[in-house]
């Protein structure tokens, strides 16, 4: 964009002058320059003009005085928009408050013109530099905008009202999750499929912030439909990784641990896609880590076979479902959680639901880790037979 300065002074020279002095940069288009009798006129001209850069202005004027001028200025709040003032030699008083008055540079009568060039570029370079920080200010504002609304949107995507099922006495269940940033790549889901099978999942997309937002939401979005039709999980992740190579770029994959829990029986059918091993709380406090099943991640690697195995929970038992934002999480001096903690945590648990283990989990982990920031979003899932 051309700088656009606005000349205010009552001599009607000096506009002669001034479209003389520049006439190569006006003919050239790398100056723009306006004129105005007194500060009336001036800021009518500013107000219809936005987007002027530099404002010269003499300081005695008829109408508006210079100093008037500068105080007007100053209640529009535009950063982006400069003043020198034009004042006799040795005037200092009147330069001095001028300063005071938000004027960015002076020069004084006769004007000598190779210093005004001189002025005249440094400020116009400097309120390009103040144009593109308010530019890349509001494109963060704009980010921020759109950040907080996808993390909304997430935010209702991920169940948050528990108890789920209120009717349902025969299980309990409980998720939580939280992101690493404004919005995560973590997701956890839980649904019937009929009256007595309940399907849970919880998975870990790679990367983190809004490309990994939407790819959760597509992922679980797969999951969901395909088992609504498919009863077997690990038909289920095969048929939902075909689907999802064609959405996925050369970093992008999730891993998904898919299970589906008949609430009759307490038999849990689960297919592993390249996830963490969920650990089993039986009720005398043991602890178990669930054999894992054949099948790698998701969305990367075509025509992969994924298996399916079984677990029972007994009545009192636990399954705990999580991501390696668990186990990765990082203290102040780089020790990580680990699942040795993790086993010591649960076999020490006095937890009875879901809920309470969950969030006695959580701050656990945020105990360990005292305030580092983490890298990786931490989600768990917890399933109990009661």
């Amino acid at each position: 964009m051309v700088p656009k300065i606005l000349v205010v002074d009552d001599e009607p020279d000096l506009e002669i002058l001034v479209t003389q002095k520049f006439r190569r940069h006006i003919r050239d288009g790398s100056l723009q320059f306006h004129f105005a009798e007194n500060g009336v006129e001036a800021l009518l001209k500013v107000d219809d003009n936005p987007d002027y850069s530099l404002i010269l202005t003499d300081i005695n004027m008829p109408k508006m005085d210079g100093l008037t001028l500068l105080e007007k200025l100053r209640g529009k709040s535009r950063a982006d928009l400069k003043t020198v003032v034009v004042s006799a030699y040795g005037d200092m008083e009147n330069i001095r408050t001028a300063m005071n008055r938000g004027a960015y540079d002076f020069i004084t009568k006769p004007i000598d013109f190779t210093d005004l060039e001189t002025i005249i570029n440094k400020t116009v370079d400097e309120v390009d530099r103040i144009r593109v920080a308010m530019r890349a200010q509001d494109q963060l504002s704009t980010f921020q905008y759109e950040l907080s609304t996808a993390a909304r949107i997430q935010q209702k995507i991920l169940k948050r009202d528990f108890p789920a099922y209120p009717a349902r006495k025969d299980f309990d269940i409980f998720a939580s999750m939280v992101a690493a940033r404004e919005v995560g790549g973590d997701l956890y889901d839980f649904f019937f499929i009929d009256d007595d099978r309940l399907a849970f999942l919880v998975g870990d997309v790679s990367g983190k912030g809004i490309p990994a937002a939407i790819y959760m939401a597509v992922c679980r979005t797969m999951i969901r439909a395909v088992a609504s039709q498919v009863g077997d999980p690990a038909e289920c992740l095969r048929r939902v990784n075909a689907m999802l190579i064609p959405e996925s770029d050369l970093t992008t994959f999730v891993t998904v641990f898919y299970g589906v829990y008949n609430t009759r029986t307490g038999d849990v059918r689960y297919c592993n896609g390249g996830h963490n091993l969920p650990y089993v709380l039986r009720k005398d406090h043991s602890i178990e880590e669930l054999p894992n099943t054949d099948g790698l991640l998701l969305g990367k690697i075509p025509h992969i076979e994924y298996d399916s195995a079984r677990i029972k929970l007994e009545k009192g038992d636990k399954l705990i479902v999580f991501t390696d934002g668990v186990t990765e999480a990082m203290n102040p001096v780089g020790d990580m959680y680990e699942e040795p903690r993790l086993e010591q945590f649960l076999s020490h648990s006095e937890s009875t639901t879901c809920e309470q283990l969950t969030n006695e989990l959580f701050e656990d982990v945020l105990k360990f880790a005292d305030g580092a920031e983490q890298s990786d979003d931490i989600t768990v899932l917890t399933l109990g037979r009661n």
